[in-house]
């Protein structure tokens, strides 16, 4: 869909070049999707809480985190509209289309604030139909209780799009990339080109020329070895200048995500 919207992504960003600002009337729905760009390839055994969302036939769509032997977590918009049933995880692997273990989905659900025209509280968990166990390749993932300070080092993985527009398919092999967290206030200051769209269940996380990209949403933003500090949610094109990647934050959503955990069945 992004393909054939070249001219109004072309038109929005001669617009915010003068402007200075992208305003929520200026964006379109297509622009709010997960955006890796500048990455490199990497290993599960480097991150292994990535997993893999996919249909019956085997199509990544989103990324997500394990959080426990039976839940994952990952992005609301990547889950409205779709039926636990046709939803499979591969977990364990490098490659998104084959490898480390597939399971199927027994339930899941997405934030009841979500909000597909501001992207607030853009978070969702899945329970897998049967329990997974920690390998080499498989491990739990922490929930952030803090968000870390503007300019504390991240990574964040997935199987997205390497490339904007041209990128005609997803990489098999899982990327990373390391960015600079950017807390939601700055992130919506004149220091960037998002001003009042950018709220407090956001942060966000920038480099020159580095990024998440279409097929990554709902993937990891993780600091340290194995702390969840973001859910890949949005952005304006993909490693634009002075436009961040846009994540859920998890600290701000993280009593929602345990209750939900909890309660979900």
């Amino acid at each position: 869909m992004r393909v054939f919207l070249f001219a109004t992504l072309v038109s929005l960003t001669v617009a915010s070049a003068w402007a200075g600002t992208i305003g929520a009337t200026q964006g379109d729905p297509f622009e709010h999707e997960g955006r890796i760009v500048g990455g490199e390839d990497t290993t599960i055994a480097a991150h292994p809480y990535q997993v893999s969302l996919q249909t019956k036939s085997g199509s990544h769509f989103c990324g997500g985190s394990l959080l426990d032997n039976e839940t994952v977590v990952t992005a609301a918009h990547c889950l409205v509209g779709r039926k636990a049933t046709k939803v499979f995880v591969r977990l364990g692997s490098t490659l998104y289309n084959e490898g480390g273990i597939l399971v199927g989905v027994r339930n899941l659900t997405y934030n009841e604030n979500y909000s597909s025209q501001t992207m607030e509280n853009d978070v969702g968990i899945l329970k897998l139909a049967e329990k997974v166990q920690e390998t080499a390749d498989i491990r739990y993932v922490e929930l952030a209780k803090e968000t870390p300070a503007t300019g504390t080092t991240a990574v964040v993985t997935g199987w997205g799009a390497k490339c904007y527009f041209w990128c005609m398919t997803l990489p098999k092999v899982l990327q990373e990339v390391y960015v600079s967290i950017v807390d939601w206030r700055t992130c919506g200051s004149d220091a960037f080109k998002y001003g009042d769209i950018i709220y407090k269940s956001m942060v966000c996380a920038y480099e020159k020329k580095k990024d998440a990209c279409q097929g990554d949403s709902g993937g990891p933003l993780v600091v340290g070895t194995n702390t969840l500090v973001g859910i890949v949610s949005w952005g304006y094109a993909c490693a634009s200048d002075g436009l961040p990647g846009v994540y859920s934050d998890v600290p701000n959503l993280r009593e929602w995500i345990v209750e939900a955990s909890k309660i979900l069945q």
